[in-house]
């Protein structure tokens, strides 16, 4: 039976993940600028990020003020309690800068180091998908309730489809388009969506064979680790380790080694 304290973390999860996605949604200012820049020039930050974030973390921290908090634009503290939120208010800030639709608010709850409740919602798909550890993945839509998630069967490695993304600084992406250039022939195909989050959900949908990325963060991966694997995928980072900067990579038993050993052939998480 999953625990009662897991499930509420993760309405909790749900509720600051709905209200932070209404606020990018309907409150993008139409002259939306960049407000400052992280690793480059081209790796940028929105003032909605900082005000999602900030939402997320005033929200739980007033019903939770012993938890401890890791967010991508600066939310950091260790708390007491055992349980820690890593969040991303706004995975995909460039697409959400540009108007395309893919980005997501991603909210993990970690108990004692491990994920235990993940939300990703991704407001301009009209989906939230959401796991406990140990109680399957799910996602609510336009549908009426909930629905179960569960990765493709795995087909012939030749015929999956895999996303990947690229990093901000130009001479890691400049290798990462090699290691990409040398996939594509054994593929069926790559796609690039620019939401780690939603590329792993997409996982767990079955909407993709595959995925995998070099430099993510926590708070990149971590709600979307858990919706993936709760979804019957396979979650790693090269060979035998967890997913971390180095390397991220999920995919469908029968698709997630192979491409995991062709990661490893190719160097993809080093130049």
């Amino acid at each position: 039976m999953t625990d009662a304290l897991h499930r509420d973390l993760l309405e909790l999860a749900q509720e600051a993940a709905r209200r932070a996605g209404e606020l990018l949604r309907d409150g993008r200012p139409a002259d939306l600028a960049v407000a400052k820049t992280k690793t480059s020039p081209i790796d940028v930050v929105t003032e909605m990020d900082i005000a999602a974030e900030k939402l997320i973390t005033d929200l739980i921290a007033g019903r939770r003020p012993d938890d401890g908090f890791l967010g991508e634009e600066g939310a950091s503290a260790e708390g007491t309690s055992g349980v820690r939120w890593v969040i991303d208010p706004l995975d995909g800030t460039v697409n959400y800068l540009y108007g395309l639709p893919t980005w997501a608010v991603s909210i993990a709850a970690q108990q004692d180091g491990e994920t235990v409740a993940g939300v990703v919602a991704a407001p301009m798909r009209g989906e939230t998908y959401h796991a406990v550890r140990g109680g399957g993945a799910w996602t609510t839509g336009a549908w009426a309730g909930e629905r179960s998630l569960a990765c493709r069967p795995a087909p012939p490695l030749d015929q999956a489809l895999v996303s990947t993304g690229f990093n901000y600084v130009t001479e890691v992406r400049a290798h990462q388009a090699e290691v990409a250039a040398r996939l594509i022939p054994l593929l069926r195909d790559i796609r690039r969506s620019g939401s780690a989050a939603i590329d792993l959900c997409d996982v767990a949908c079955g909407r993709l064979d595959g995925y995998y990325e070099r430099g993510l963060n926590a708070w990149d991966f971590a709600a979307g680790d858990l919706i993936a694997r709760e979804a019957g995928a396979l979650v790693g980072g090269r060979r035998g380790e967890l997913p971390s900067r180095d390397l991220t990579v999920a995919g469908s038993p029968g698709v997630f080694e192979p491409l995991q050993g062709l990661l490893e052939e190719f160097g993809a998480w080093h130049d």
